[in-house]
């Protein structure tokens, strides 16, 4: 089952133009750790996930990663 990080995982990725082979380079995974991300497989370690927000252009506030307005907030 998909949970809601896995579903925003995606979900910001396509908005910010980049492929599961784009994000895991940048993370220096293979696309099939950020596909088992997607798919709810698996989950990020903390810091993976701070690096993911960095990426990503969301900054995490709360335990919620909020976007400074420019996109709905990212609940975990």
């Amino acid at each position: 089952m998909k949970t809601i990080f896995a579903q925003n995982l995606r979900k910001y990725r396509k908005i910010c133009g980049m492929t599961q082979k784009t994000l895991a380079k940048e993370l220096h995974y293979s696309h099939t750790a950020i596909a088992n991300y997607e798919s709810g497989r698996n989950e990020p370690s903390l810091s993976d996930l701070c690096r993911l927000s960095d990426i990503l252009g969301v900054g995490n506030g709360g335990g919620v990663l909020s976007t400074g307005g420019h996109l709905p907030p990212i609940r975990l």
